[in-house]
């Protein structure tokens, strides 16, 4: 009998046992699992991202410089040459014709004026035999003056000798119109010289232009004609034939596509880092030195104050990154990505930027005191719009059990998963960071278990949502 009692006394007290424990696990059944992190000192960096392509600083489009058709190409794609290496020519037969007959009537004309100094200098001796029969007659002259008035010849010899004086006047004065009319025919033979070795400068100007050469040291990065093709000169409103593209491979910039919500915080002289496609696993640095201030539109790249339309499409903004000098062979139009670091706090306290909410403080506050449960009526009056702030979840320790209770933050920079905490929050403070269909429900006062073991995808929902 005594045995009975025992037996029955130990079935109640497991009866009453396995309901307490199933109370107690039925109620934590109930209690959300979340993941949790500790607001933390380290360093930040705020960066911001954009993809493009690999530019050289410098390229130009060799353009035809004569009419023709090319007799040789000297280079190929992917070709490195120097600045005065020959890149092409063009059939010269015309411009060479030109140069050899300026080069005959330059001689010719060349001849004439050593012939027309000969003639000069043979007016200017016959000036000076001139000059010398004049000063004879004048002398002359004087005597038979004197004799004249010394009554010792005749009028008639005197009269001979004046006239003779004259004469001789008269020659000196011809043959020094002579000289000047052979010095003025020298002195226009030069200027037709002059005039002909000119235009042979213009000529051999026409002649080397058939002739293309590398403007600067570069890499050939477009051929798009052929030998035997013709090419044509650019005239106003027709492009002329373009023989190839040369780029400036000694300054490589990266020129990306910035999204106009990340532009603002873009400034020359920021670092970044570029990654390219093609060479997996490196990467290049550079600084930022071109800030575009037109935005351009995703689909068609257009700059918004060329288009007709009124999309409202989303936008981006030129940047583009000088890299510092590489020895990697980079070749224009690799596409690359570039992360430029727009700010960088040191040592300072952060936290997950998942773990941010939006919620009415006085709300939450009311919910804390009544673990989780809302008031039967609320005390906002009709038309009443709560104001909802940024804040987080903080695990607060309530007599052993843990809750969640909300609290306001102000932030600061934002880096790749974490953001600067400014106020609202110490060292070591834990807080909820999801996972995010937990953390979207959360209220402040409820009871929460920690398991971080599903911290992993957290990190999945966060971004698929």
């Amino acid at each position: 009998m005594n045995g009975k009692k025992i037996l029955l006394i130990v079935v109640v007290l497991l009866l009453v046992t396995g309901g307490i424990v199933g109370t107690v696990l039925h109620s934590r059944s109930n209690v959300p699992a979340v993941t949790t992190a500790k607001a933390v000192h380290e360093d930040l960096i705020s960066t911001v991202s954009g993809t493009g392509q690999i530019k050289p600083k410098t390229y130009v489009n060799v353009g035809a410089t004569a009419f023709g058709r090319i007799t040789h190409l000297y280079v190929k794609e992917g070709d490195h040459v120097k600045k005065g290496d020959i890149l092409a020519t063009v059939e010269n037969v015309q411009p060479e014709a030109t140069v050899a007959a300026q080069q005959a009537t330059i001689s010719s004309n060349k001849t004439d004026v050593r012939s027309y100094i000969a003639a000069e200098k043979t007016a200017s001796a016959n000036v000076d035999e001139a000059r010398a029969d004049l000063e004879q007659k004048r002398l002359d002259f004087g005597r038979a003056q004197q004799l004249y008035n010394d009554q010792l010849i005749a009028k008639q010899d005197f009269d001979s000798k004046k006239a003779a004086f004259d004469v001789s006047l008269a020659t000196l004065a011809q043959r020094q119109a002579a000289l000047a009319q052979a010095q003025a025919q020298t002195a226009s033979q030069r200027s037709h010289v002059e005039q002909a070795v000119a235009s042979q400068r213009a000529n051999y100007d026409a002649l080397d232009k058939t002739v293309s050469r590398a403007p600067f040291d570069g890499l050939v990065t477009n051929v798009p004609v052929r030998e035997g093709e013709t090419v044509v000169v650019g005239i106003q409103n027709a492009e002329g034939s373009t023989l190839m593209t040369l780029a400036d491979m000694s300054v490589i910039t990266a020129e990306v596509k910035v999204d106009e919500t990340d532009i603002v915080n873009v400034a020359l002289g920021q670092t970044a880092s570029v990654t390219v496609d093609a060479f997996p696993g490196q990467t290049f640095t550079g600084r930022v030195t071109e800030v575009g201030d037109q935005a351009l539109l995703r689909t068609t790249g257009v700059a918004t104050s060329q288009s007709t339309t009124g999309t409202e499409e989303a936008k981006d903004f030129k940047v583009v990154v000088t890299l510092d000098p590489t020895r990697v062979d980079l070749r224009p139009g690799l596409s690359c990505t570039a992360k430029i670091s727009t700010a960088h706090k040191p040592d300072t306290l952060t936290i997950p930027i998942q773990a941010l909410v939006l919620r009415d403080p006085a709300a939450e506050a009311k919910l804390f005191n009544n673990h989780g449960k809302a008031a039967a009526a609320p005390d906002t009056t009709p038309g009443q719009q709560s104001t909802l702030v940024q804040g987080v979840y903080l695990v607060a320790d309530d007599r052993g059990r843990l809750r969640a209770r909300f609290v306001p933050v102000t932030t600061g920079i934002t880096g790749t998963t974490d953001i600067e905490v400014l106020s609202g929050l110490k060292q070591g403070d834990e807080i909820v960071t999801g996972h995010y269909k937990t953390l979207r429900m959360l209220k402040s006062g409820i009871a929460v278990k920690r398991d971080n073991a599903i911290a992993a995808p957290t990190a999945t929902d966060d971004s698929s949502s």
